[in-house]
């Protein structure tokens, strides 16, 4: 046990160092094995390489699939005309909120959190500029939009956060629609709140927008940007093929492609390297979080681990409480939703899957609270999205990481909470 949390503090320090979790797991997977009383070496190749590569195996396909579809989105500005529709039917005198929609259909149709914010981010410089908004405020709204809700929670959504626990809880995407709906109701609408709080609270403070100084935007060209609705298109094609004919993701991703490349066959000559560099970013998505998922199969190898699930499992009330406990703090541990949902489902899945069919509750309960839980601590200031994101926008952690954390962190902490309530009476 003591080498258990020991390794987990260390991940969490070195991770939150900045240091990349892709030598640091297995280092401290060394120290979970030397207090377990296993062979380091075989823990590293067979132990710890086990549990990296059966995780690749599963999931490559669908993050390499899934970069190259919001990469291609990204190139051929089909991400920036259809944030630009929303945002232009909202109104700009509705800044924050045309951000968060414009980050939340992006991200619901499958792009990648990452690519939202670099396409949504000169948006949002010209709406907050217009409303004259504090630019401390955009790193917390595309927060909101891009990295809560449509991520976990929504239904459907073909966000990696939502696909993993398919595999151990035998559900869909759309498990637990009513659990899912109201916590995202408890995040959108909660987050949204407190944002336009915020607003007045910096306008009341004298804080207006000024100029970013250092960085080059590119100002978004509509005229040169494709037709919004076939932009639109594989957006929804993604999540009706998924959910309406229930096709494999891997399906749902070629079907959205295929359309992308057909609505913008004029710029064929630029797609190679497009699906290239969507390609080459994948790898490196994959391997940080197969290695934390590997960090986990070795803390499940030592005798330790049936100590920490007597605790884990232990924990009063619904067995829903103590997944989403677990997921949590190994999300925050690693910086990652999917790394720490991994590590967790990889060591527990099995417990929870029979505590469903002992107690009653519904797998597809077992399946959002851990979705919902996976995007909790996951947004600490160690997080390489919440890194990204304060790099592109210019701001450091002491300018917004406030408002990341309230709408990242404290609230759907909340909403798994209010999910757990209802998934323990019933209704899912």
């Amino acid at each position: 046990m003591l080498g258990i949390v020991l390794g987990l503090v260390l991940l969490m320090f070195l991770a939150y160092r900045g240091w990349s979790i892709i030598w640091v797991a297995p280092i401290t997977a060394g120290v979970v094995a030397i207090f377990g009383g296993l062979d380091l070496l075989d823990a590293y190749k067979n132990t710890y390489m086990e549990g990296f590569v059966n995780f690749a195996k599963l999931w490559f396909p669908v993050f390499m699939l899934g970069a190259i579809f919001g990469k291609l989105m990204e190139d051929t500005g089909a991400a920036s005309s259809v944030a630009s529709m929303i945002t232009k039917v909202i109104g700009k005198q509705r800044a924050i909120l045309g951000v968060i929609v414009a980050c939340a259909v992006l991200t619901y149709g499958g792009v990648s959190l990452f690519v939202v914010v670099f396409a949504v981010y000169p948006l949002a410089i010209a709406l907050f500029r217009e409303a004259n908004i504090t630019r401390r405020l955009i790193p917390g709204t595309v927060a909101l939009g891009a990295f809560t809700f449509t991520m976990t929670a929504v239904p459907g959504t073909p966000q990696i956060q939502n696909l993993i626990p398919t595999e151990y809880y035998g559900t869909t995407a759309m498990a637990a629609p009513f659990m899912g709906i109201i916590a995202a109701l408890v995040m959108g609408v909660g987050g949204y709140v407190y944002l336009t709080w915020r607003e007045k609270q910096t306008r009341a403070a004298g804080e207006v927008f000024t100029e970013p100084k250092g960085q080059e935007i590119k100002e978004i060209d509509e005229a040169k940007l494709p037709n919004p609705i076939l932009s639109f298109l594989p957006l929804v094609a993604v999540i009706f093929t998924l959910n309406v004919f229930n096709w494999d993701i891997v399906v749902a991703l070629i079907t959205g492609i295929l359309m992308i490349i057909v609505f913008n066959f004029k710029m064929v000559s630029k797609f190679i390297d497009s699906v290239n560099k969507g390609a080459s970013g994948s790898v490196i998505a994959i391997v940080n979080t197969s290695a934390a998922v590997g960090f986990g199969a070795v803390v499940r190898a030592v005798p330790g681990f049936e100590r920490l699930t007597e605790f884990v499992m232990g924990i009063q009330g619904s067995p829903l409480i103590s997944q989403a406990v677990a997921i949590n703090i190994l999300a925050g541990s690693t910086g990652s939703a999917s790394g720490g949902m991994g590590i967790a489902l990889e060591a527990l899945g099995d417990r929870y899957m029979e505590l469903a069919a002992q107690t009653g509750i519904d797998p597809e309960a077992f399946h959002r609270v851990a979705s919902i839980a996976s995007g909790g601590l996951d947004t600490l200031p160690h997080n390489g999205a919440v890194l990204t994101l304060l790099t592109i926008t210019g701001m450091s952690h002491k300018d917004s990481y406030k408002d990341i954390f309230v709408v990242g962190c404290a609230i759907p902490v909340l909403s798994v909470i209010v999910a757990i309530i209802v998934g323990s009476i019933g209704i899912i």
